[in-house]
Protein backbone atom coordinates (compact mmCIF):
# COMPACT_ATOMS: atom_id res chain seq x y z
CA UNK A 1 0.00 0.00 0.00
CA UNK A 2 1.54 3.40 -1.12
CA UNK A 3 1.41 6.49 0.63
CA UNK A 4 2.31 10.26 -0.61
CA UNK A 5 2.47 12.81 2.41
CA UNK A 6 3.30 16.35 2.86
CA UNK A 7 5.89 16.78 4.54
CA UNK A 8 6.90 20.34 6.16
CA UNK A 9 8.95 21.78 9.00
CA UNK A 10 8.94 25.75 9.11
CA UNK A 11 12.18 25.60 10.85
CA UNK A 12 14.15 23.64 8.51
CA UNK A 13 12.42 23.20 4.98
CA UNK A 14 12.03 26.93 2.50
CA UNK A 15 8.54 24.94 1.18
CA UNK A 16 6.84 21.70 1.97
CA UNK A 17 7.29 18.24 -0.19
CA UNK A 18 5.95 15.33 -0.96
CA UNK A 19 7.84 12.06 0.73
CA UNK A 20 6.16 8.33 -0.44
CA UNK A 21 6.01 5.41 1.98
CA UNK A 22 5.07 1.93 1.34
CA UNK A 23 3.10 -0.31 4.09
CA UNK A 24 3.02 -4.01 3.50
CA UNK A 25 -0.81 -5.39 3.32
CA UNK A 26 0.07 -8.36 5.34
CA UNK A 27 0.76 -5.70 8.16
CA UNK A 28 -2.68 -4.44 8.11
CA UNK A 29 -6.51 -5.69 8.51
CA UNK A 30 -9.79 -5.40 5.98
CA UNK A 31 -10.72 -3.14 8.83
CA UNK A 32 -7.74 -1.13 9.06
CA UNK A 33 -8.59 3.05 9.41
CA UNK A 34 -6.04 5.28 7.93
CA UNK A 35 -5.03 6.26 11.39
CA UNK A 36 -3.29 2.46 12.15
CA UNK A 37 -1.41 2.79 8.47
CA UNK A 38 0.03 6.25 10.04
CA UNK A 39 1.36 4.67 13.01
CA UNK A 40 3.25 1.90 11.02
CA UNK A 41 4.41 4.99 8.79
CA UNK A 42 5.96 6.69 11.65
CA UNK A 43 7.31 3.41 12.80
CA UNK A 44 9.60 3.85 9.59
CA UNK A 45 9.96 7.36 9.91
CA UNK A 46 9.69 8.96 13.96
CA UNK A 47 9.64 12.28 12.47
CA UNK A 48 6.51 12.30 10.69
CA UNK A 49 4.24 14.90 12.51
CA UNK A 50 0.09 14.21 13.06
CA UNK A 51 -2.39 14.32 16.04
CA UNK A 52 -4.29 11.88 17.49
CA UNK A 53 -5.20 11.09 20.37
CA UNK A 54 -9.40 9.21 21.23
CA UNK A 55 -8.81 7.01 18.26
CA UNK A 56 -12.63 7.08 18.03
CA UNK A 57 -13.96 9.98 15.97
CA UNK A 58 -14.67 11.72 18.89
CA UNK A 59 -11.79 14.02 20.07
CA UNK A 60 -11.71 15.27 16.70
CA UNK A 61 -7.47 16.19 17.08
CA UNK A 62 -6.50 13.78 13.74
CA UNK A 63 -8.46 16.24 10.80
CA UNK A 64 -6.28 15.73 7.82
CA UNK A 65 -7.11 16.35 3.76
CA UNK A 66 -7.34 12.38 2.57
CA UNK A 67 -6.88 12.00 -1.04
CA UNK A 68 -8.70 15.25 -1.61
CA UNK A 69 -11.24 15.72 0.83
CA UNK A 70 -10.97 16.78 4.41
CA UNK A 71 -11.65 14.21 7.06
CA UNK A 72 -10.20 12.12 10.69
CA UNK A 73 -7.75 9.45 10.17
CA UNK A 74 -9.17 7.49 12.25
CA UNK A 75 -12.89 6.69 11.42
CA UNK A 76 -11.56 6.73 7.55
CA UNK A 77 -11.31 3.00 6.78
CA UNK A 78 -8.34 1.92 4.05
CA UNK A 79 -10.96 -0.35 2.09
CA UNK A 80 -12.52 2.75 0.93
CA UNK A 81 -9.46 4.94 -0.38
CA UNK A 82 -7.90 4.69 -3.85
CA UNK A 83 -4.00 4.32 -3.95
CA UNK A 84 -2.02 5.79 -3.74
CA UNK A 85 -3.27 7.39 -0.72
CA UNK A 86 -2.13 11.07 -0.54
CA UNK A 87 -2.50 12.57 2.58
CA UNK A 88 -2.44 16.84 3.49
CA UNK A 89 -2.58 19.13 6.08
CA UNK A 90 -6.13 20.74 6.11
CA UNK A 91 -5.79 23.60 4.05
CA UNK A 92 -6.37 26.73 4.79
CA UNK A 93 -4.27 27.17 8.12
CA UNK A 94 -0.33 27.64 9.04
CA UNK A 95 1.16 24.45 8.99
CA UNK A 96 2.93 24.02 12.07
CA UNK A 97 4.65 20.56 10.81
CA UNK A 98 3.45 17.70 8.25
CA UNK A 99 -0.04 17.34 8.88
CA UNK A 100 -0.33 19.31 12.05
CA UNK A 101 -2.21 22.96 11.91
CA UNK A 102 -2.16 25.57 13.77
CA UNK A 103 -5.98 25.87 14.71
CA UNK A 104 -5.57 29.34 16.90
CA UNK A 105 -7.65 31.37 13.97
CA UNK A 106 -10.28 28.43 14.12
CA UNK A 107 -10.74 28.44 17.98
CA UNK A 108 -10.65 32.25 17.63
CA UNK A 109 -13.52 32.53 15.73
CA UNK A 110 -15.39 29.61 18.15
CA UNK A 111 -14.98 31.97 20.71
CA UNK A 112 -16.50 35.09 19.31
CA UNK A 113 -19.36 33.71 19.08
CA UNK A 114 -19.72 32.88 22.86
CA UNK A 115 -20.56 29.06 22.91
CA UNK A 116 -22.16 28.58 26.22
CA UNK A 117 -25.47 29.27 27.64
CA UNK A 118 -26.63 32.78 29.32
CA UNK A 119 -29.27 32.38 30.99
CA UNK A 120 -30.70 34.11 34.42
CA UNK A 121 -28.66 35.22 37.29
CA UNK A 122 -27.59 31.71 38.84
CA UNK A 123 -29.83 30.24 41.06
CA UNK A 124 -29.48 26.79 42.32
CA UNK A 125 -32.52 26.08 43.47
CA UNK A 126 -34.19 26.27 40.42
CA UNK A 127 -33.38 24.18 36.68
CA UNK A 128 -33.38 25.73 33.34
CA UNK A 129 -36.22 23.70 32.24
CA UNK A 130 -36.82 22.92 28.74
CA UNK A 131 -39.67 21.11 26.69
CA UNK A 132 -38.80 17.82 24.72
CA UNK A 133 -39.89 19.76 21.18
CA UNK A 134 -37.58 23.04 22.30
CA UNK A 135 -34.89 20.48 23.41
CA UNK A 136 -35.53 18.26 20.02
CA UNK A 137 -34.34 21.28 17.84
CA UNK A 138 -30.82 21.41 18.96
CA UNK A 139 -30.38 17.85 17.30
CA UNK A 140 -27.77 18.23 14.59
CA UNK A 141 -26.15 21.60 16.29
CA UNK A 142 -24.33 20.45 19.66
CA UNK A 143 -22.82 17.64 17.88
CA UNK A 144 -19.94 19.37 16.53
CA UNK A 145 -16.23 17.70 17.80
CA UNK A 146 -14.57 20.94 17.02
CA UNK A 147 -12.16 18.60 14.18
CA UNK A 148 -12.08 22.06 11.77
CA UNK A 149 -12.45 19.88 8.87
CA UNK A 150 -15.88 22.03 8.03
CA UNK A 151 -14.10 25.55 8.09
CA UNK A 152 -10.64 24.22 6.61
CA UNK A 153 -12.93 23.19 3.54
CA UNK A 154 -14.66 26.72 2.93
CA UNK A 155 -13.10 29.01 0.55
CA UNK A 156 -14.62 31.92 2.63
CA UNK A 157 -12.57 31.08 5.15
CA UNK A 158 -9.76 30.24 3.48
CA UNK A 159 -9.62 33.87 1.85
CA UNK A 160 -10.76 35.63 5.25
CA UNK A 161 -9.92 33.38 8.41
CA UNK A 162 -9.79 36.38 10.62
CA UNK A 163 -13.12 37.88 9.18
CA UNK A 164 -15.67 34.89 8.47
CA UNK A 165 -16.52 32.95 11.86
CA UNK A 166 -16.46 29.79 9.56
CA UNK A 167 -19.15 27.02 9.11
CA UNK A 168 -17.87 25.11 12.92
CA UNK A 169 -18.44 28.87 14.90
CA UNK A 170 -21.69 29.49 12.68
CA UNK A 171 -23.12 26.21 13.75
CA UNK A 172 -22.42 26.81 17.75
CA UNK A 173 -23.96 30.59 17.17
CA UNK A 174 -27.18 28.86 15.62
CA UNK A 175 -27.47 26.42 18.50
CA UNK A 176 -27.47 29.03 21.22
CA UNK A 177 -29.24 31.51 19.12
CA UNK A 178 -32.83 28.82 18.87
CA UNK A 179 -31.82 27.55 22.44
CA UNK A 180 -35.28 28.72 24.69
CA UNK A 181 -33.21 28.63 27.55
CA UNK A 182 -30.71 31.34 26.14
CA UNK A 183 -31.76 34.99 27.28
CA UNK A 184 -29.17 37.19 24.49
CA UNK A 185 -30.80 35.93 21.24
CA UNK A 186 -31.13 39.46 19.90
CA UNK A 187 -27.77 40.73 21.38
CA UNK A 188 -25.78 37.09 19.53
CA UNK A 189 -28.32 38.21 15.86
CA UNK A 190 -26.85 41.65 16.56
CA UNK A 191 -22.94 40.60 17.27
CA UNK A 192 -22.95 38.31 14.32
CA UNK A 193 -24.83 40.72 11.73
CA UNK A 194 -22.01 41.36 9.28
CA UNK A 195 -21.10 40.63 6.12
CA UNK A 196 -18.15 39.19 6.59
CA UNK A 197 -18.85 37.48 10.00
CA UNK A 198 -21.84 35.49 8.34
CA UNK A 199 -22.90 36.88 5.07
CA UNK A 200 -20.03 35.40 3.70
CA UNK A 201 -20.97 32.11 3.56
CA UNK A 202 -22.01 31.40 -0.09
CA UNK A 203 -23.18 27.59 0.35
CA UNK A 204 -21.35 25.85 -1.55
CA UNK A 205 -21.66 22.63 0.95
CA UNK A 206 -17.92 22.42 1.30
CA UNK A 207 -18.81 21.87 5.20
CA UNK A 208 -21.44 19.96 5.05
CA UNK A 209 -19.77 17.31 2.50
CA UNK A 210 -16.55 17.48 5.01
CA UNK A 211 -18.05 16.73 8.18
CA UNK A 212 -17.26 13.52 9.72
CA UNK A 213 -20.48 13.38 11.69
CA UNK A 214 -22.72 14.01 9.28
CA UNK A 215 -24.07 17.51 11.02
CA UNK A 216 -24.80 20.37 8.16
CA UNK A 217 -23.52 23.39 9.25
CA UNK A 218 -24.46 24.77 5.93
CA UNK A 219 -28.40 24.36 6.78
CA UNK A 220 -27.30 26.24 10.55
CA UNK A 221 -26.04 29.17 8.93
CA UNK A 222 -28.94 29.48 6.35
CA UNK A 223 -31.27 29.27 9.18
CA UNK A 224 -29.22 31.85 10.77
CA UNK A 225 -29.59 34.47 8.43
CA UNK A 226 -33.25 33.93 8.28
CA UNK A 227 -33.34 34.41 12.16
CA UNK A 228 -31.14 37.71 11.70
CA UNK A 229 -33.79 38.90 8.46
CA UNK A 230 -36.97 38.36 10.95
CA UNK A 231 -35.22 39.40 14.07
CA UNK A 232 -33.29 42.24 13.17
CA UNK A 233 -35.07 43.77 10.10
Amino acid sequence: MQFIISRYHPDKDSDPFEQTFEIDDALLSADSMLLDALHLIREQDPSLGFRSSCQEGICGSDGMNINGKNGLSCITSLSSLTQPIRLTPLPGLPIIKDLIIDMTLFYQQYSKVEPFLVTEPFNPNLEHLQSPEDRAKLDGAYECILCGCCSTSCPSFWWNPDQFAGPAALLAAQRFVIDSRDIQQIDRLTSLDSPTQTFRCRHIQNCTDACPKGLTPSRAIQALKSIMVNKLT
